[in-house]
């Protein structure tokens, strides 16, 4: 799911390459996008856009009627700046917002179809659709540890839980807990002021220079290669690969539609996190350190071929 640092790129470039600009038409790929009735898609046509913000991990398009289209990319929607005019992909298609002088393209490329749009009326609309969670640029490391503690969860939950934290999502959460040094299963409740204190900065600086580098990737072009597996990322979506600061091999934790990703060495005192399905199939085989692991491996290198 494109998280802050994606939607942040996503709303400067539509604001420097559309806002301004008038839209003409909005043509529907998939009915089951639109996810609103009242006001109509009819309101916005023939107005100009006015900017665009950041909601949460929502996108909300500004128009100068007081109207916003808001859209939710969820795990595999993406916009794609086009010619004016720009035919609908086939299968992936979910919406193509016309402008006078280009065309945004509205896909997703999963066939669970979990992206929407919706149209609101107001700014007092819009508001209501803003999960709330605490913006880390605007907190002070107090403000954090509060929030971070209100609820008793584990650090990934909690950092991927919108109403506590803004943008973080699956991804961004690994890399800000492996910075921090911190294992993605502890307890917020339990973290020391020393260790809130390393997870606050860790957010900032993962978030903030997740962003630059983003900015300068795209430039002053439009975000084409938006996705959660990243060059440079030190842990997230670089399961077995070397861990770029112990050179540990990065473990992982699967779980429903996500996955933790972490460094044994770095996180968890060299502790290897129980994955649930794994833990079922190998019961006591399953290594519960990382030089268990290492041995294990090791044993099965050196073992004399069968037959």
């Amino acid at each position: 799911m494109p998280e802050l640092p994606d939607v942040t790129i996503y709303v400067e470039r539509l604001e420097a390459l559309v806002s301004g600009h008038t839209l003409e038409k909005i043509r529907l790929g998939s009915p089951f996008v639109l996810r609103s009735v009242v006001p109509p898609l009819s309101s916005v046509t023939a107005q100009r856009m006015t900017g665009c913000q950041r909601v949460g991990k929502r996108i909300a398009l500004a128009f100068a009627n007081g109207r916003f289209v808001l859209l939710h990319l969820m795990i595999a929607g993406r916009l794609r700046l086009r010619e004016r005019g720009e035919k609908l992909p086939a299968k992936v298609g979910l919406a193509a917002f016309d402008f006078d002088h280009a065309t945004i393209l509205f896909t997703e490329a999963s066939p669970k179809k979990r992206a929407w749009m919706r149209l609101i009326e107001d700014e007092a609309s819009l508001a209501s659709h803003d999960p709330g969670g605490l913006d880390v640029f605007r907190a002070a490391p107090s403000e954090f540890a509060a929030v971070l503690r209100s609820e008793s969860h584990t650090l990934k939950r909690a950092l991927t839980d919108p109403t506590l934290f803004d943008g973080i999502g699956n991804a961004y959460s690994d890399e800000i807990l492996h910075k921090a040094r911190l294992s993605p299963v502890a307890l917020t409740g339990r973290l020391s002021e020393e260790e809130s204190l390393r997870l606050y900065h860790a957010c900032r600086d993962v978030l903030e220079l997740s962003t630059a580098s983003l900015r300068r990737e795209v430039g002053e072009g439009f975000p084409e290669k938006v996705t959660a597996f990243r060059e440079g990322m030190a842990v997230h979506g670089r399961f077995q690969q070397p861990c770029p600061v112990c050179g540990a091999a990065v473990q992982r934790i699967k779980y429903a539609d996500n996955e933790v990703n972490y460094c044994p060495g770095c996180q968890t005192g060299g502790k290897l996190l129980a994955d649930r399905a794994l833990s079922r199939l190998l019961k006591s085989d399953w290594p519960r350190s990382l030089a268990e692991m290492e041995e294990h491996l090791r044993s099965r290198r050196e073992a004399p071929p069968p037959g």
